[in-house]
């Protein structure tokens, strides 16, 4: 498909020279059919005078364009006085007298009410009957510009009524650079004023620019209908009166089995309608039937048809074969065009071959064709996927060089900064975005204020959402689900909630992630009753909760440790017709874990598995965990070598309840094996992992290799928390080491880490046994000057002089190491 010209961005159009043209009084005034008299058009019919404006407009002797932008958005919503303040303006102060902001700006307005589309229709029949008025393509993305820049919602009619007016006046080259002009910007014409324009280019026996125009509606998959296709039919046979009475692939495949069943050849055109129509709808074996019938036919597969292939066996997930025609397209002497690199190159970067994408990129460069903003966005798309920054920056680059970056190109860069937390580029983007001329989006906001909420800057987050008010920028559901979200990750619940409520009064109505994210908000605030009644009385705002809601809820009760109140969401989940997925399993079986109901737990598995429900790591790691905290490593090596058989692979969590469970029974050898199977497979070796080894050393005496996996751990910037500090004094004061106890402290203290009561009461009655009774007393000094409360086991130590080994110290090493 060959574009009539080169549309320039709507991002840069506000530094394109817009040529002042006049309009004469004249012109405002003279007749058109659809009037009533000779009224000028920008003439209410039902007033007889000219209405008084304020003074403050009228008086203004520096008149201009920007003053009757201001007056006709103070009359936005009423386009009756906004008609009649701009025939006001046309006869007291030369409004229009060259076509500006203004004149755009007041067909949004008008465009907004049905009773004024005829106004806005005459207007824009006017404006195309002149020859000084600027072209299609500029006022097309004038139209686009005024919408960003003055608020309105883009309304396709507008562009309707400019490419029927061009139509109308049988300006049919200006009509198809319109046309081109709004597809390229992704606004799609509707069927009728589609029709209208194919039926007149086929009127004026313009045949051959009517069958470009559809082949182009029909590899750019731009909708039509059975209308179309009628009139396309008796253009294309000509003396063969046939039609498709609706879109659908059975009845193009049933007109040409028509066709050759009355002896007739179905044309080329014929077979590329019905092969496209096959793709469209995901029937590439029929699609692929019919091109075999069509080269047996006598005719070459052309690039339209082989183009349609070519996407249809990516959609597939096909990209060989659809890399396979392509080349040999071009061995057969068939040159692709834009359309064609772009389809073969979208298709590369859906599948993530960036090498092969890169490489049509270059090649349609080098073949002269410059690429369109959709294929280097495209491209910009697929290198984020796969995290490779340096690839997409280049062509990003390359693309505001070459001036086709539009604000699509910046919110991709936008979105990915500031998904990945990267903020301070996401800010130097933006500042590259405006010092281009490129104007912000919704969309655009909404990615800062997302990066923003990642970070915790609700203060910067609820600015940026005042800015997009002052730039008339509507927040939509996803702005205000975002900030939501923010206010509940840093546990401001009461403002969460308030920005909710103040979404659903400013009448933007919440999808399902918003209350999603409102019940998940509260579940985690540990507020799961009042998310369980909001979901009730979100129910009547038309919430349709899901198994992800009920799980919300499951999940947040058995944290709570409320299970009977869990269960009763699980019934009344069932009873809904929800079907228990493996989340709401897994979520019962790590409640009953936590709440050592093992059985309960394993009846949920036995359930699981009579449904042959697979359990996930998740619900592997509640049991494992459960039946190491019960010493019992047999049902709980069991477990393991059976989730290794189901094909998942044990996590870090996993394993660091199987390497806490052997420790607890003192089998190092069996922990320090599954310690190098860790290693083997590639898991990260967390904190808690050496820190149940180090602990588990100790205590069997092997103070030598505990002493060799703490170096390990800080070779591995592994850095000791108070837990682990604690494992080493207690475990080598039990071993007499008390020198090496007291290095540890002292390292505790250099790193700035307070040292716990625990770890004082050990080093204090460990002096009181070697007789140390000086330094006994100067380390309870120090506990009670850092602020620690002295225990019974402190008063305990100082009367008798020694360290008991109580139970409560047993479970803090045990809970804490595991």
């Amino acid at each position: 498909m060959k574009f009539p010209i080169r549309f320039p961005s709507p991002s840069r159009l506000r530094f394109s020279a817009i040529p002042s043209k006049s309009l004469s009084s004249s012109s405002l005034t003279t007749p058109l059919p659809n009037w009533v008299e000779s009224r000028s058009i920008l003439e209410p019919q039902t007033t007889s005078k000219i209405p008084t404006f304020p003074n403050p407009i009228s008086q203004n002797t520096e008149f201009s364009d920007k003053n009757a932008v201001d007056a006709l958005l103070s009359y936005k919503n009423d386009p009756q006085t906004a008609l009649e303040y701009a025939n006001w303006a046309g006869k007291q102060r030369g409004f229009i007298r060259e076509v500006g902001d203004s004149f755009f700006v007041l067909l949004h307005i008008l465009v907004r009410f049905p009773n004024y589309h005829n106004a806005a229709r005459s207007l824009i029949d006017d404006y195309v009957c002149r020859a000084s008025a600027p072209s299609c393509v500029v006022a097309v993305d004038y139209l686009i510009d005024c919408s960003e820049r003055y608020g309105f919602w883009l309304k396709t009619r507008l562009f309707d009524y400019f490419l029927n007016g061009y139509v109308r006046a049988q300006r049919y080259k200006d009509a198809e650079d319109c046309f081109y002009a709004l597809v390229s910007r992704r606004i799609l014409p509707c069927q009728i004023i589609l029709n209208n324009f194919l039926k007149s280019l086929i009127r004026a026996n313009m045949i051959d620019n009517a069958r470009r125009l559809f082949k182009d509606v029909v590899s750019m998959s731009i909708s039509y209908d059975c209308d179309t296709v009628y009139m396309m039919m008796c253009a294309s046979l000509r003396d063969v009166r046939a039609a498709c009475m609706k879109l659908e692939s059975n009845v193009a495949i049933g007109l040409l089995s028509e066709m050759k069943g009355r002896g007739w050849v179905p044309p080329e055109g014929a077979f590329t309608l019905a092969i496209c129509t096959c793709v469209k709808q995901r029937n590439m074996t029929e699609a692929l039937r019919l091109k075999e019938e069509m080269i047996n036919s006598g005719h070459s597969l052309n690039l339209v048809v082989a183009t349609s292939l070519m996407k249809g066996y990516y959609q597939q997930g096909d990209l060989n074969s659809s890399l396979a025609l392509f080349d040999k397209i071009v061995e057969d002497g068939l040159a692709p065009n834009k359309v064609t690199y772009a389809v073969t190159i979208e298709g590369c970067c859906v599948h993530g071959n960036m090498e092969k994408a890169k490489e049509l990129y270059l090649r349609m460069k080098s073949a002269g064709i410059q690429p369109t903003v959709y294929t280097v966005n495209s491209i910009i798309r697929g290198y984020l996927k796969i995290d490779i920054l340096d690839q997409a920056m280049g062509i990003f680059d390359v693309a505001v060089k070459d001036g086709i970056a539009n604000v699509f190109t910046y919110n991709d860069m936008l979105s990915w900064f500031c998904g990945g937390g990267r903020l301070d580029d996401a800010y130097e983007m933006w500042n590259k975005m405006i010092d281009r001329g490129v104007e912000p989006t919704v969309v655009s906001y909404n990615n800062m204020i997302l990066g923003n909420c990642r970070k915790g800057n609700m203060d910067i987050a609820l600015n940026l959402l005042s800015e997009m008010a002052v730039k008339n920028l509507k927040p939509n559901v996803v702005t205000y689900s975002i900030l939501v979200d923010g206010h509940f990750r840093k546990g401001e619940t009461e403002k969460a909630i308030g920005l909710f409520d103040l979404m659903v009064i400013s009448g933007i109505v919440p999808t399902n992630v918003t209350f999603h994210t409102v019940i998940y908000g509260l579940c985690k605030g540990g507020q799961t009753t009042v998310a369980k009644e909001s979901m009730e009385k979100y129910v009547s705002m038309g919430f349709k909760p899901g198994c992800m809601a009920y799980n919300c809820l499951i999940d947040g009760f058995m944290k709570e440790g409320a299970i009977d109140s869990a269960l009763v969401v699980y019934d009344e989940m069932c009873k809904a017709g929800l079907v228990p997925n493996v989340v709401t399993y897994t979520t019962l079986i790590d409640g009953f874990c936590r709440g050592q109901t093992l059985d309960l737990a394993l009846n949920v598995w036995s359930e699981m598995r009579a449904k042959n429900i697979a359990m996930d790591v998740t619900a592997y790691n509640a049991l494992i965990n459960a039946f190491c905290k019960r010493n019992d490593m047999k049902c709980a090596s069991q477990l393991f070598d059976e989730l290794i058989e189901a094909g998942l692979s044990p996590t870090t969590a996993v394993y660091n309840a199987m390497i806490g469970g052997f420790r607890k029974l003192y089998d190092m050898d069996s922990a320090l094996n599954l310690y190098k199977r860790m290693r083997s497979e590639g898991t990260q070796c967390d904190l808690k992992t050496y820190t149940t080894l180090i602990d588990g050393l100790l205590k069997v005496g092997n103070i030598e290799l505990a002493t060799v996996f703490y170096q390990k751990m800080l070779a591995k910037n592994i850095m000791p928390d108070v837990i682990t500090y604690s494992v080493l004094i207690h475990g080598l004061c039990n071993k007499g080491q008390l020198e090496n106890a007291h290095k540890v402290l002292d390292e505790m203290l250099s790193k700035s880490v307070t040292p716990n009561a625990l770890i004082y009461n050990t080093l204090i009655g460990r002096n009181f046994k070697e007789g140390n009774f000086q330094e006994a007393f100067r380390l309870h000094d120090e506990m009670l000057d850092s602020g620690l409360a002295t225990d019974d086991t402190s008063y305990d130590i100082l009367l008798n002089g020694k360290l008991k080994e109580n139970p409560s110290h047993r479970e803090f090493f045990s809970s804490q190491a595991m």
